[in-house]
């Protein structure tokens, strides 16, 4: 007869303590809504491009440098990459105004450099064209 009792009890027990939370987690979400604080999205640059090949092809795997120039003409960071199948290449910056240079190098090819800038929110392009180097 204990036995039969205690089964009862612990099963009324369990009940009872699944109303409570099931009424627990339908009030929850509403607690933690009110204290989120919306996240400040801060704006990324973009300087991105594109490696072709005379007349018109795209280069996949050329190395692609960007080097941050500084007042005075000094060198800051540099950020190395490669084109992908579609000669494409994209450099994701911080959020600050900076210069930069992009250079493009393949053995073949005449090396190519152009000087571009980065802004928060904006998205750069950098085309290139390269021709066969003068021997």
């Amino acid at each position: 007869m204990t036995k039969t009792a205690t089964k009862k009890t612990t099963t009324m027990t369990r009940s009872g303590s699944r109303h409570s939370r099931r009424a627990l987690f339908a009030f929850f979400p509403l607690f933690v809504w009110a204290e989120k604080k919306p996240k400040e999205k801060k704006a990324i640059s973009v300087i991105a491009g594109t490696v072709f090949r005379d007349p018109g092809f795209a280069l996949p795997g050329v190395p692609v440098e960007l080097i941050e120039v500084r007042a005075g003409g000094k060198k800051g960071k540099t950020f190395k990459t490669a084109t992908d199948a579609r000669g494409e290449f994209a450099f994701v910056l911080p959020p600050k105004e900076a210069n930069f240079r992009v250079r493009v190098a393949v053995k073949g090819l005449a090396p190519e450099e152009k000087e571009t800038s980065a802004t928060p929110g904006v998205r750069t392009d950098v085309y290139f064209s390269l021709k066969p180097a003068a021997n």
